[in-house]
């Protein structure tokens, strides 16, 4: 038995429901699948709901979205086992907040080059906490503009180094996310550490005990991270995640649930350091 510990759905920039994403997990034969949308717990009530109803465990999570202030990179932090979610709504509308304000920048550049109606990417948007750029351009294909969502219209569009409707968004530090993590009663684990060049990020926050595990196992995981990530964490004695980082129709290439997943033993170890940090309770 395994676990993708790595989805998202519509409640952020996914496009199945949570109700969809369990469904799924189930079929492949998950014993366990975690809902892990950006900066947001939106989806989670559903997707326990549909736990409960076709028999695969649900864990709760959130992937929030901060920068290195020593790099000024991107850096993810996936939150599990969250005693005190309520504790993140500040956080969780802080980075909503900033993300669709760039998103109406953003569409608003889009829609003096296409002649779409707004409504056709408020319409994608429907169900998620904010406005991300694969909602635009998903109503770019509906309006045969575009006929993928990564491609060269994105790339023309939202590329960071001339994107002609590029909005930068601005993200909290990542110390400071990890700490209000911690103070909600969640595990603090850092997300695919290849994809933002976080090799150095990782071994500081690894050797000081500032996170509480890494994401060994991820679908995007260039050659060497994979054993590179499990040296880490065996040398620092961090949990070991892994997941798909699942996102349905918006992604690169194909990549359904359970693509990549940890087995039961790295699962149940990760609930073993929840439990510890709780004090056995």
């Amino acid at each position: 038995m395994a676990a993708d510990l790595h989805c998202h759905t519509v409640a952020s920039d996914g496009s199945a429901l949570p109700e969809e994403v369990v469904m799924m997990a189930k079929k492949r034969g998950l014993s366990a699948v975690a809902i892990t949308d950006h900066d947001t717990f939106l989806g989670v009530k559903a997707a326990e709901k549909a736990g409960a109803k076709y028999g695969i465990q649900v864990l709760p999570g959130a992937e929030f979205s901060s920068r290195d202030a020593e790099t000024g990179r991107k850096a993810h932090i996936l939150c599990y086992f969250c005693e005190q979610p309520e504790k993140l709504e500040d956080l969780c509308k802080k980075i909503c907040d900033a993300r669709r304000k760039a998103g109406e920048a953003m569409l608003e550049k889009v829609l003096e080059l296409f002649p779409i109606p707004a409504e056709m990417v408020w319409h994608e948007a429907r169900g998620s906490a904010s406005l991300y750029k694969q909602h635009i351009m998903r109503a770019l294909m509906n309006a045969g503009y575009a006929h993928e969502v990564f491609g060269s219209v994105f790339h023309e569009l939202f590329s960071p180094d001339g994107g002609k409707a590029y909005v930068k968004v601005e993200y909290p530090e990542v110390h400071d996310v990890i700490e209000q993590i911690h103070r909600a009663g969640g595990l603090a684990v850092l997300a695919h550490p290849g994809e933002y060049d976080s090799y150095r990020l990782l071994e500081e926050l690894a050797m000081h005990r500032t996170i509480d595990g890494v994401e060994v196992w991820h679908s995007r995981n260039k050659a060497g991270d994979e054993e590179r990530f499990f040296e880490i964490a065996q040398e620092n004695g961090l949990a070991m995640t892994g997941g798909t980082d699942f996102h349905g129709l918006n992604t690169k290439k194909p990549m359904p649930i359970g693509t990549c997943t940890v087995s039961d033993a790295q699962l149940n170890a990760l609930f073993e350091i929840s439990y510890h940090n709780r004090g056995g309770h």
